[in-house]
């Protein structure tokens, strides 16, 4: 059963994720790649129909927050020491 979603959902490709998230080609990939040490687990997937590769926008927009919030939290823990 598809998880229901109160946005409409948009696709969008390569150059504009690369925009959104701010980081080049090569370190997007490698955060893909489970043997890259760069790797990370949360990053959305891409989603592939025949030679497109796109990327769900909402999910991506989480990531980014989700990356904040994390970075933020370190901060507020490393000045309190």
């Amino acid at each position: 059963m598809p998880t229901q979603i109160n946005q409409p959902i948009r696709f969008i490709r390569l150059p504009e994720l690369l925009k959104m998230v701010s980081m080049g080609r090569t370190t997007l990939y490698d955060k893909l790649d489970e043997k890259s040490k760069r790797y990370d687990p949360t990053f959305p997937k891409p989603i592939k129909d025949g030679s497109r590769i796109m990327w769900v926008e909402h999910e991506v927009q989480a990531w980014i927050e989700q990356l904040i919030c994390k970075t933020r939290s370190i901060e507020s823990i490393a000045s309190s020491i």
